[in-house]
This record gives C-alpha cells, structure tokens and sequence, in this order.
C-alpha cells in the first residue's frame, strides 16, 4: 500500500541546518500532541481531540513548498499543521484550553484553529468541509488577481464525500490554483480505506479529473517535501490544480473516546517501525548531516516550548459570559475621528 520512498540520488541534497530544522518542528508537533493526550485525561482540554501523532512528515514536508501569501486549509486533525505554519505553540494550548489567549479566543477549540495573519483557515469539524473552502479561496485569488495557492489537507476519508468531486471537477474546469494533498492514513475513523472505497488508488480518482496527481510515502519528510515542491511550483506556474496523495499512518486512536477497536495492534507496531522522526534521524546521522546530539537538544527545546504554552493556557482567562453572545453578528469598526474632532461613517 505504501508508496516507493525517495532515494538518495532522486532527492535535492540536504544541507546539515534543513536536516536539523526538519527534525525540530517535527519533534515539536510530536510533544505537543504527546502533551496535549496528557491534558485531555487530566480533563484540562475538552471537547474532542484528533492527534497527529505518527503523520508529522507530511504537515512539515507539504508547509515547506507553502508560501506566506498561500491559503492553508486543514481537517480537524490540524494542530501540527498550525504549529509549523507559524501559529504559536502559547495561542494552540490555550485554544484548547478554552482560554481567550487562544487564537480563536477559545471558542474554537481543538478542531478549529485559524488564524488570518498566516492565512490559515482552519480547523474544519465537517469530514471534506475544507475542500470547497479552498477552491473559494482558490477562485478569490485568481478574480482579485492576487498571488498565492490554495493548499487543502484532507483525509482518505473525504474522498468518499460529495464534496471531493464536486470541488475536483470545479478546480479541473476553472483551472484554479489549488494543490490538493490527501492525507491517507487508511482509516476514515474505523473504517479501513478498502470497506468503503471500490477504488483504493487515490491519484487515479484525481486523475479522473483531469488533474495530474501523485503518490508519495508520507512517513518519509524529505519525499513529500520534494513532492510538495514540485506539485506547488506546477499550480504556481498556472497549469491549474494538482492532487498530491500522502500515504501515512495515525499511531493513535481516530480520537480521545475511539476505543480502536477495528485495527490490529501489530498492524499499529509494524508502522511504529516507520516512525518518520526516528528514521529520519537515522538516515541523517548516516549521512552525517545529523550529530548524535541534536535530536537530545532538539527534544529539549520543544519541551521547554510545550511547557511554557501549557503555563501559558493556564494562566490564560476565561470569556466573560456576558460576551455569550459577541460576534454572532459582525461588529462595526469604530468612526474614524480626525484631528479637528469631526467623526466619518466606518468604511466596513
């Protein structure tokens, strides 16, 4: 199932600071998950939670070959994706936390961190939710004649949904600048990619479309970072859209309440033999772009991030109540005032 892994001669070379900034954010999405399990049974976070755990070459790899001016649309699964995106470690945790320091103010929770600045838009609940999200804003860029892709992360899962055709057939007949990047962990929640898909070949249904699509193994960061580079520079280059398909896998349950009880635990172990990060770390102390070291030190820099974001959220404040019911509408900007005291209508 898994897709052929990039050799050293098919690769760019690696330089030893790329290996070793490589290694640091997925070391910090990896303790950040791994605490934030902790604090869901300590009942500090609520709500739901979908770790990453297992996936980190991909969110890492796919956000190398993004751009500021991108459009970053991700699933529910999205806490890595943010954090590598630029979203402080501090502003995740107190989101989850619930805390008005959180991106969203705490509204949001788990499953939808955005933040505008960095152009990331989520954090969808709905499975397939992002995907026509992207194409808009994939079609905004291209009417307002802006710079920038859309890059949509989505799960196998999505590919069974209406809107995964509609918004492949949309972006092949606009030709707009979407690059698609399936996350196939093989499990939509429990159910195994080959009970609810006739066709197991992702890259064929894109194709379907009229979109030039790819196979990559995803447990491997440096593949899909190549693979992510050459798919973004096609979309850049007007050639319309292109589907990337990430083969991967969750080393966690689908959730905190999934009892897991649909998969078997030496499937789980075979995979843990993959482990992005610690294969990685590997081949890169073989080819001495890696000291024994940096992995200690690197380790201990994501702590030390992770527990401050942790002090952060709590010592983070709650909403008032009485603001219940704020943003239900959105809130005019406030008169302009000029400097002889006369006041002008908002301009929104």
């Amino acid at each position: 199932m898994e897709a052929e892994q990039t050799s050293n001669q098919d690769r760019p070379p690696v330089t030893p600071e790329h290996a070793r900034y490589l290694l640091r954010q997925m070391v910090r999405i990896r303790r950040l998950e791994e605490r934030a399990a902790e604090l869901y049974t300590q009942e500090k976070i609520r709500g739901f939670l979908h770790l990453y755990i297992g996936e980190e070459a991909v969110a890492v790899g796919v956000m190398e070959a993004a751009r500021p001016e991108d459009a970053i649309v991700a699933t529910y699964r999205e806490h890595g994706h943010a954090l590598v995106r630029g979203m402080s470690a501090r502003a995740i945790m107190a989101e989850m936390y619930g805390k008005q320091e959180g991106c969203c103010r705490g509204r949001g929770g788990s499953m939808h961190l955005f933040d505008r600045d960095l152009n990331f838009y989520g954090g969808n609940a709905i499975v397939g939710g992002g995907l026509p999200l992207s194409v808009g804003l994939a079609m905004a860029r291209t009417m307002q004649d802006e710079p920038g892709i859309a890059v949509c992360f989505f799960g196998e899962g999505a590919v069974a949904e209406g809107e995964f055709h509609e918004s492949m057939n949309l972006a092949a007949l606009w030709q707009l600048p979407v690059l698609f990047v399936c996350e196939n962990n093989l499990y939509a929640m429990g159910t195994a990619l080959d009970r609810s898909e006739s066709q197991t070949d992702l890259a064929t249904k894109a194709e379907s479309y009229n979109i030039p699509a790819a196979t990559v193994g995803g447990m491997d960061v440096l593949a899909v970072e190549a693979a992510a580079t050459n798919a973004a520079e096609a979309v850049r280059a007007g050639s319309g859209p292109q589907f990337l398909e990430c083969q991967t896998y969750r080393f966690r349950a689908h959730s905190m309440f999934d009892p897991e009880l649909y998969r078997d635990k030496a499937e789980v172990e075979d995979w843990k033999e993959r482990d992005p990060i610690a294969t990685f770390v590997d081949r890169m102390q073989a080819e001495n772009l890696l000291d024994a070291s940096d992995r200690e030190e690197l380790e201990q820099e994501a702590a030390q991030e992770i527990e401050e974001a942790v002090t952060f959220a709590e010592d983070g404040t709650w909403e008032p109540v009485e603001d219940l019911t704020r943003f239900v509408y959105s809130e005019p900007e406030a008169p302009a005032v000029s400097s002889d005291g006369q006041t002008s209508p908002p301009t929104s």
